[in-house]
């Protein structure tokens, strides 16, 4: 018998409590308890970069993490990164660059990029590379992927709340 454990976060900017057995992934959580279904699975084993959430502003595999690894922390998903019904700057590119086809990996796109432009608002297309060898896209080619997120850079340019750029 598995144990149930009742957990306690913010996701989305909304805290949370949910019962979960002891085994179950974050992304299980999110998708199953809590119905979040923008956090896809696809491998299951942190290869794809499909279920890509951001906890306490990194970028993670939620099929990696357990739920239970969560207490305490915030998560956002691709559902929490707009605050209202509009696109974000980053959704916004993606769209006028037709940067997805089939879409099932384009929330963790996102999710990795928001992390990345969040971080590092002048990244060049090199890092956007680098940063994105981790997620899987069968459809693009990955250029117009990269191309909206040059694109999307100057929305994050001047936000950091550490001053750093």
């Amino acid at each position: 018998m598995t144990a149930i454990m009742q957990l306690s976060f913010d996701v989305n900017g909304a805290p949370v409590v949910v019962e979960v057995q002891a085994r179950t992934t974050l992304a299980d959580c999110l998708r199953h308890t809590l119905g979040l279904t923008g956090t896809h699975l696809g491998c299951e084993h942190g290869i794809c970069g499909a279920c890509t959430v951001i906890v306490d502003d990194a970028a993670v595999r939620s099929c990696l993490m357990l739920a239970v690894q969560a207490e305490g922390t915030r998560v956002v998903t691709v559902e929490g990164l707009s605050g209202d019904d509009s696109l974000t700057p980053l959704q916004a590119a993606f769209r006028k660059h037709h940067a997805l086809q089939c879409g099932f990996c384009t929330p963790g796109m996102i999710t990795t990029l928001h992390a990345l432009l969040t971080d590092e608002p002048f990244a060049d297309a090199d890092r956007i590379r680098d940063v994105l060898s981790g997620n899987i896209c069968r459809c693009t080619g990955y250029i117009p992927i990269i191309e909206a997120a040059l694109e999307a850079r100057i929305a994050y340019q001047g936000k950091r709340e550490d001053g750093r750029r």
